[in-house]
């Protein structure tokens, strides 16, 4: 079997597809796999042409290039450039234009010299956007769709990952994560998913640091849906977290459950808007259900997401309308966009604390037209077909409340295994509208 490395296509390039915010909490994945013979014909280097439009960017293209084994055969190398067409905007009041453009490049996990188990990734974005929309100021469970501002900025940000894997369970022999893979399924692990904790299964425990730039042009009171004077939003600081994988196969799992633990603290260094901390837990289940007649694999798969803000300072205000303390809206407990209630607008609420839940019945196909399809570029070894349900509060206080007028949304989604990767489009409705989002990996990554 020749070994190749699983092609990372982070989810941050989809991200500047379908939606003006990034999430900083994105985790820095890393699965090692090998293939069978008839497999290991992959490239190691993709070029990808892309269009998009949406309302924050406009039409918009790009062009990006993906590289297995630059520097180290395990490090994946990441970049693209993109632009849009020119937009007419408000700013302060008056009649302007702008563009959409700006760049991206990673490098992940390297390992670190000397080292069998620890792991660095790095990534970062310059852009620019001519109509984003930040819900700065009426975000909560039940303030209003509307109320958002919009404006042109920059939207910058750089993330470095410090991860170990932790030589107990699966990561004693195992610490890369490597799988075999046939026709998109990961085979040879009958005997592996939903062990005991830490016994089995893949643990491990990191660093990472964050930075992120936000500059907001419309900011004068008077001005139609203005930051009223906020002209910058900045936040840097550090994420300790441990996570514990005890899956079949990480990317795409038929059995088993997954959780993580994360606390993030911006300390107020340098020019940080205000300090801040959030911490989080994760729990995702996956139920491994008989094949039907139409179906390779059936899976009915969950997730729990909860988190809450210690610094969050309701009674006291470090600007009109903004309390003391509290996480940047694409920070802390947040629901709105294609990580979490995907039903709704990007980060369209968020408080001092969080509950969310999740389920899907994902049914892999046996009809798939694009396995061995001459005009498409990239292997496909499977179609799926998933239908979901998610819910979720944020809420002042981490009490009873959280499960009072919760919002719902549901929805369908059709997915790929697309050069090693799964890739999606979720189609989610919700009480405010219907969304259509473009993603890369299953959604309980986020």
């Amino acid at each position: 079997m020749q070994p190749t490395r699983k092609l990372l296509i982070p989810r941050i390039i989809i991200s500047i597809l379908a939606a003006q915010s990034l999430n900083a909490g994105t985790d820095i994945l890393h699965t090692h796999t090998t293939t069978e013979p008839e497999e290991a014909d992959r490239k190691d280097i993709i070029y990808l042409p892309y269009l998009f439009s949406s309302d924050s960017t406009g039409f918009a293209g790009g062009a990006g290039v993906i590289k297995k084994g630059l520097l180290q055969p395990e490090t994946t190398a990441i970049a693209t450039l993109f632009y849009g067409t020119e937009q007419d905007i408000i700013t302060n009041s008056q009649p302007d234009t702008a563009n959409f453009s700006g760049g991206f490049a990673a490098i992940f996990d390297y390992l670190i010299p000397g080292t069998d188990r620890l792991l660095f990734s790095v990534m970062g974005m310059k852009s620019h956007l001519p109509k984003a929309h930040y819900y700065l100021y009426d975000h909560s469970n039940n303030s209003d769709k509307e109320s958002y501002v919009e404006t042109s900025g920059d939207e910058d940000f750089i993330y470095a990952s410090l991860k170990y894997v932790l030589p107990i369970g699966e990561g004693e022999d195992n610490p890369d994560g490597e799988y075999t893979l046939k026709n998109g399924f990961a085979v040879g692990r009958q005997g592996y998913g939903g062990g005991k904790p830490f016994i089995t299964g893949r643990t491990s425990v990191g660093m990472s640091g964050f930075y992120e730039h936000h500059t907001f042009e419309n900011y004068l009171p008077d001005s139609p849906r203005s930051s009223i004077g906020l002209q910058k939003w900045d936040t840097n600081g550090l994420r300790f977290f441990m996570e514990h994988d005890n899956t079949d196969y990480d990317l795409n799992p038929s059995r088993g459950y997954q959780f993580k633990l994360q606390y993030s603290k911006d300390f107020g260094w340098g020019d940080s808007q205000q300090s801040w901390d959030f911490m989080e837990f994760k729990y995702n289940h996956y139920i491994n259900l008989p094949p039907l007649s139409s179906t390779q694999q059936n899976v009915f798969a969950m997730s729990l997401w909860t988190g809450y803000s210690f610094s969050w300072d309701r009674n006291s205000e470090f600007r009109p309308e903004i309390a003391d303390h509290r996480p940047p809206p694409w920070e802390g407990a947040k629901l709105g966009g294609m990580f979490r209630m995907r039903g709704y607008s990007t980060d369209r609420f968020s408080d001092k604390t969080v509950l969310y839940g999740t389920a899907e019945y994902r049914a892999t196909l046996n009809w798939n037209p694009f396995k061995k399809n001459k005009y498409i570029p990239v292997a496909v070894d499977w179609l799926q077909l998933v239908g979901f349900v998610e819910v979720g509060r944020v809420n002042d206080h981490y009490n009873s409340s959280l499960f009072q007028n919760m919002k719902l949304d549901a929805g369908i989604s059709l997915r790929a295994m697309a050069v090693q990767v799964p890739v999606r489009i979720d189609i989610a409705y919700s009480e405010e509208g219907t969304n259509i989002w473009l993603m890369v990996f299953q959604p309980f990554d986020f």
